[in-house]
């Protein structure tokens, strides 16, 4: 009896500033939660308004701790995505190496540094660890956007990473579909764009592909990339006969037989292998470009003539 007089007297929930909250219904709780998942879990308190959600409803759930306050005028669900979530609360979006990793697009393993891009004039204070851009942006920012359109992102890249790295991400996107040239040269580009514009090439299906050649180039023979040979492709092909496959971290088990397979075909049809890991490239470049010269001065880059 007592415990039941108690919770009469309880009445409606009170949020940290002791506003009163009877709760939500079903229905209403539903919209709510629709409309934060619509936003990827964090959202600017005005543009839940526009999806028919109360100011009242998002008092009421942050009281009862449906979703968080993350700052002035912007709530997120409980399992938002933390980085998301960063940039909402530093008010800055996501960009440059960080985005490009969060797409998908290959980036040097070696920059796990946060890349936070602000408009100027914002006065979100900014994680110390983060390398933070204010260069303005080529596409405009909606300023609800906690990331980057690829097109800020390539740009923003272009500037802040060696030229090497830089075009192995350029590539990448475009490999992956990400962005096409006909958008990227309708662009102002500053004159770091405007040289990876003019290198970069769709074919390269990952980094190492671009570092391979931007670094045989000076050869004057002929690079192939992704070429198809024996049914599968090849990561290079050096003028004629020579072969060279880049293994990266998925190079185990399965994958190792299968490529051992196709080694041995591209061998019995007169081709000279020569297999790197991704350790070799990144760390021991001299010593590869060495295996490849004596490849060359040995003929093995050209077909056998009877």
């Amino acid at each position: 009896m007592h415990s039941e007089r108690g919770k009469a007297r309880a009445g409606p929930k009170r949020d940290a500033a002791g506003a009163q909250h009877e709760g939500m219904d079903e229905m209403r709780r539903a919209r709510l939660l629709q409309a934060m998942r619509e936003v990827d879990g964090v959202a600017r308190v005005a543009r839940l308004g526009e999806r028919c959600v109360s100011r009242y409803d998002i008092e009421t759930a942050v009281a009862e701790r449906m979703i968080s306050r993350v700052r002035v005028g912007w709530v997120a669900l409980p399992d938002a995505d933390p980085l998301r979530l960063l940039a909402a609360r530093h008010g800055a979006v996501l960009t440059c190496v960080t985005q490009a990793r969060r797409l998908g697009i290959w980036v040097h393993d070696q920059n796990p540094r946060l890349h936070l891009a602000a408009t100027p004039g914002s006065r979100g204070g900014k994680p110390r660890e983060a390398c933070v851009h204010w260069a303005k942006p080529l596409v405009p920012r909606h300023p609800d956007a906690l990331e980057d359109p690829i097109e800020n992102v390539l740009s923003l890249v272009a500037t802040c990473e060696p030229y090497e790295q830089a075009l192995a991400t350029w590539e990448s996107a475009l490999n992956k579909g990400l962005v096409d040239r006909e958008r990227l040269t309708s662009l102002r580009w500053g004159p770091a764009g405007r040289r990876l514009l003019g290198e970069a090439i769709p074919f390269a299906d990952a980094g190492l592909e671009t570092y391979l050649r931007l670094r045989l180039r000076w050869l004057r023979l002929p690079l192939y990339s992704q070429t198809w040979i024996a049914g599968h492709r090849v990561d290079a092909l050096i003028g004629e006969r020579l072969v060279l496959q880049i293994d990266g971290g998925t190079h185990v088990g399965a994958q190792r037989d299968a490529d051992n397979r196709h080694d041995a075909e591209l061998k019995l049809r007169g081709y000279h292998v020569i297999r790197i890991g991704y350790h070799q490239m990144m760390r021991e470049w001299p010593v590869v470009q060495d295996l490849i010269m004596r490849a060359i001065a040995q003929g093995l880059a050209h077909a056998r003539t009877a």
